[in-house]
């Protein structure tokens, strides 16, 4: 891996967890952009509603675009755990783990795979890569 090819077991691997992070993260942007009554709920008990409620529902959608996009899957997996340590501790520290039926534990679920994902693409997502030059 440390010439950026990931052999085919690495890239089953990262495709497995990069599903599975996009799909968490695209339903609960999904919520959050649409105004689920639920994310309003919880952005108001914040005191960041509505305002914090479209920047991480904007951030989560970023996220699941680029992890489901080869050549970023990469940076899709830092801005996921990025935006999944906030989440948790915001469930830690202010909210339990036990509101919003699962959600703390979605957000580990993606924080996981998303260490996955960065750690399996570490070549690419710290410029390790092997650069191309010009023909000629």
């Amino acid at each position: 891996m440390s010439n950026q090819i990931l052999t085919k077991q690495a890239k089953i691997v990262s495709w497995i967890a990069q599903v599975i992070a996009a799909g968490i993260l695209a339903m609960q942007s999904f919520f959050k952009l649409t105004s689920s009554p639920e994310s309003i709920a919880l952005f108001e008990i914040l005191a960041v509603e509505p305002w914090g409620r479209y920047l991480v529902g904007l951030g989560e959608l970023l996220a699941t675009i680029l992890l489901l996009t080869p050549r970023t899957a990469g940076y899709g997996g830092l801005l996921a755990m990025v935006i999944m340590m906030g989440a948790i501790a915001t469930h830690l520290l202010l909210i339990g783990i036990n509101y919003g039926g699962g959600i703390f534990y979605q957000a580990v679920v993606v924080l996981l795979a998303a260490l996955a994902i960065v750690t399996i693409r570490r070549p690419k997502v710290l410029g390790l890569g092997a650069t191309r030059r010009p023909a000629g």
